[in-house]
């Protein structure tokens, strides 16, 4: 890894962040050099997630609230995450497309991320793409996830206030009121207000948010039409709104420990996966790790699975993970 390249992306340059994205999101050799070096300067990008189901203008409204903040707070990075393809392993990448209106923007940054099969409406790689964010300089950073179900809500691990995107006509009745990702909600918008069934789909959010009553910053709601920017300007109000609760009682620090509790448990997981897969790889052609057979030749990937898991666990070398 080129130590000129960590030095430029702090010192403000668009080209070396855009390269060091691409580094750690191919996991190119150095990749975890240049996280170490640069994560003590991301400390201070707020970020929030814009989540909701797909066609909702998730896109849209990113677009509309990064260009309000855009004129006077600095920097501004949007990580958009599209769903990879399960044959062909690409990415439409399309959600930068509809963020015209700040691609242009000099202190906006925007990066496409496949999903590359990652589950929970997020790329593998974007807690890492954060630090080097924040390093780079944002002062807010916006993930738009893909169009999520209800259990994809991997966002919550990332954001520190969480937009859910609504529109009418996306769900039946009682979508409101269903269990997973509408419960991650911090703000909700609900879209295409000018079309027929939003006031319902209010009324059902709102209700939904009524059950419980023990809020201590209860998510407020409003009505938007993200393509004339109507409602856009109460949106970003209510979105600060939330970042000054969390500031002001203290849980911003909370909520940043428990995500960096939840990024050293993704690394650790994915490292372990990875040799895992090494050794049963290796025991699918009747080898361990040394290329030898395994020993007493109880476990092979042809034996039984409690007695290959057994071995494999056993056959762990953690110097190696």
């Amino acid at each position: 890894m080129d130590s000129t390249l960590t030095g430029r992306l702090l010192s403000g340059d668009k080209l070396a962040c855009a390269r060091l994205i691409s580094i750690v999101e191919n996991e190119s050799p150095g990749y975890l050099e240049a996280l170490k070096a640069v994560y003590p300067h991301a400390q201070n990008a707020y970020v929030i997630g814009v989540t909701g189901p797909p066609g909702s203008g998730k896109s849209t409204i990113t677009d509309k609230l990064v260009k309000a903040l855009a004129d006077k707070d600095g920097k501004i990075g949007i990580i958009a995450i599209d769903p990879t393809s399960p044959f062909t392993k690409g990415a439409i990448l399309g959600d930068r497309i509809r963020m015209g209106g700040v691609s242009e923007n000099k202190n906006v940054f925007i990066r496409s991320m496949g999903t590359r099969g990652h589950l929970g409406g997020l790329s593998k790689a974007t807690a890492n793409a954060l630090v080097i964010l924040a390093a780079y300089g944002c002062a807010y950073i916006f993930i738009e996830t893909v169009g999520v179900g209800q259990s994809e809500i991997d966002i919550v691990s990332c954001a520190d206030t969480t937009l859910m995107v609504l529109a009418p006509g996306l769900g039946d009745d009682i979508q409101a009121i269903k269990a997973g990702v509408m419960e991650i909600g911090d703000v909700f918008a609900v879209n295409k207000a000018d079309r027929e069934g939003a006031e319902k789909t209010y009324r059902e959010t709102m209700a939904m948010l009524d059950f419980n009553s023990n809020w201590d910053f209860k998510p407020p709601v409003c009505l938007t039409v993200a393509e004339t920017g109507e409602g856009i300007d109460t949106l970003l109000e209510n979105i600060l709104a939330h970042k000054n609760y969390l500031i002001n009682s203290g849980k911003l620090i909370e909520k940043r420990e428990r995500k960096k509790a939840v990024h050293v448990r993704d690394i650790i997981r994915d490292r372990l996966d990875r040799r895992i897969e090494e050794l049963i790889s290796s025991y699918s052609e009747g080898k361990d790790e040394k290329g030898t057979a395994p020993a007493g030749g109880a476990a092979s990937i042809n034996g039984d699975p409690y007695s290959l898991s057994e071995s494999i666990i056993n056959q762990i070398d953690y110097s190696k993970v």
